[in-house]
């Protein structure tokens, strides 16, 4: 069996029209919102074994304040260019290489990939929100075999979700 969630990245800050978007950083919402919901992932005791990131400054920022909260090592997380703004299709690509010793993958990205992404794993979602996370069960022993056909909901959170605080 594997685990894998999806990450939408914290609210980003666009004081600054005129900065590179891959250099936008985390908004004050999302410097609040990135690690309440690392804490609720950890009162749920969901602890990632990777984590893969895009390299984008809002990304990866959410992306430390989650390893940080969780103890995972900040030197382990995966950056990867490929996940910026990436489609559906290149996520799944990029999931499908991971280590196969790995049982739990956490994956921080952007939409609309994201949410696309979702939707084509079975689960029906309009809009990923920021630092939203998706949960899917694969009953499958490796990444390379994880589809749509032996996916599972685990759980849905985001920041303004209460039913879950």
């Amino acid at each position: 069996m594997r685990k894998l969630l999806l990450y939408r990245h914290a609210k980003s800050d666009w004081d600054d029209p005129y900065l590179d978007d891959h250099k936008r950083p985390l908004a004050l919402r999302g410097l609040r919102d990135a690690p309440y919901m690392a804490q609720r992932l950890k009162k749920k005791s969901i602890f990632p074994d990777a984590i893969i990131s895009s390299d984008a400054e809002r990304a990866k920022a959410t992306a430390l304040i989650t390893a940080e909260n969780l103890h995972f090592p900040k030197e382990q997380i995966d950056w990867k260019s490929a996940l910026y703004h990436a489609s559906a299709g290149a996520i799944l690509r990029e999931i499908r290489q991971t280590d196969d010793r790995s049982n739990l993958l956490f994956v921080f990205g952007h939409n609309p990939g994201l949410t696309d992404l979702v939707n084509l794993l079975g689960e029906d979602l309009d809009n990923l929100p920021t630092c939203g996370q998706f949960g899917f069960i694969f009953k499958t022993n490796n990444w390379n075999g994880i589809t749509a056909q032996n996916a599972a909901l685990w759980f849905y959170d985001f920041p303004k979700n209460k039913a879950t605080t």
